[in-house]
């Protein structure tokens, strides 16, 4: 058996391979935040392509929380409900599906991809009518927009906070309905819980400000919240973004120091594996891309922290994915562009690596005298 596909157990879960679908945002409900079809068919073939986790999108876990109004949700029953048979048929055909749980802050009410990525005014819809919303920031003077103008936004009170806090928390419980076995507290990106973390977008003189310690607390606080209704044999995850890749442009940002210092801390509290990404803060950012670019951020975090870790980014090539494992880089590889390339990376991976016959029995019996 290739390392690549040796299993991974985390609390009571078992997990069948080291390779997760990374969550994709797919932009493709109505603004109720139900999944469509879209999701079933999307996510269900990526459990039968062999991934050992499939993980949702993010998952807007209050209505302001989304990046556009076509964003998938779980702040509602109906939801919950509606994404059963997704759960049920990743875990029928032998994968683990996992939810990242997500707030956009003040990336959020924006315009499809396809449709530009511009910020919406609450008294302004999307080309499909979608109404915008007022979005909610740490500092919204520190806003540095990637294209268009400053959506309408104000700075968060400690109510604001609050409902965070809880929404994660009434979001977790529904996740766990909705028969998901892995949570992700999603911290990366440019996104509610990265904005609090970074200097460059965190400039408030608060409890929630400044100090490592202060701006990190939401997370921290977050985190505290899904555990405590995340069952005990279920781990929990949390995506970070290693860095902001802006040494060079500020006096101050988040690095892969930081990151290591809450990846220790975050262990402390109960999550059983950090996710790590990178960037997503700011338009000048200077990542290098490349095959394996972001695997260094983990490789630092997991030195620094008794945690497992996860790498995402540039990988395409089951050689590739194996050595990450083989080699003590990471401990669970996230793809993410190569699955949507191909629906059936993970069993095309076991094929490439593994010469036993085994590789062609995880394919579904149905498409089997394909590979055999």
């Amino acid at each position: 058996m290739s390392d690549l596909f040796s299993p991974l157990t985390l609390r009571d879960c078992e997990i069948p391979n080291r390779i997760a679908v990374s969550p994709m945002c797919q932009y493709s409900c109505e603004p109720d935040g139900l999944p469509t079809e879209w999701h079933r068919v999307h996510l269900g073939s990526r459990a039968v392509g062999g991934a050992g986790i499939v993980m949702t999108e993010a998952t807007a876990v209050e209505p302001r929380g989304r990046i556009t109004a076509h964003d998938l949700g779980i702040w509602n029953d109906q939801q919950a409900e509606a994404l059963q048979p997704i759960t049920a048929f990743i875990r029928e055909q032998g994968g683990v599906p996992a939810i990242q749980l997500a707030h956009a802050g003040h990336k959020a009410s924006k315009t499809r991809p396809w449709d530009g990525n511009d910020p919406i005014a609450p008294d302004e819809t999307d080309p499909d009518g979608a109404e915008g919303w007022e979005v909610i920031s740490p500092s919204p003077d520190a806003y540095p927009p990637f294209s268009g103008d400053r959506p309408a936004m104000r700075k968060a009170t400690q109510d604001d906070i609050e409902g965070v806090i809880d929404a994660y928390r009434d979001a977790a419980e529904r996740s766990l309905e909705a028969g998901f076995d892995i949570a992700e507290v999603h911290a990366a990106h440019g996104y509610l819980l990265h904005e609090f973390l970074s200097p460059v977008t965190n400039r408030r003189d608060d409890d929630y400000g400044g100090s490592f310690e202060d701006r990190t607390r939401l997370l921290r606080e977050v985190t505290v919240a899904v555990r405590e209704v995340w069952p005990e044999d279920k781990p929990v995850f949390v995506r970070i973004s290693g860095t902001d890749w802006l040494e060079d442009e500020f006096s101050a940002s988040w690095d892969v120091d930081q990151s290591a210092r809450l990846a220790a801390d975050l262990a402390d509290l109960g999550v059983d594996l950090i996710d790590i990404s990178s960037g997503g803060l700011h338009p000048d950012q200077a990542a290098p891309g490349g095959p394996n670019f972001q695997v260094p951020l983990a490789e630092a975090v997991s030195e620094s922290a008794d945690v497992a870790v996860g790498t995402v980014g540039g990988v395409t090539e089951p050689e590739q994915a194996d050595a990450l494992v083989r080699n003590g880089r990471a401990d669970l590889v996230l793809v993410g562009r190569e699955f949507l390339r191909d629906p059936y990376f993970g069993l095309r991976a076991g094929e490439a690596l593994e010469e036993d016959g085994a590789a062609s029995e995880r394919w579904p019996i149905q498409y089997r005298r394909a590979v055999q």
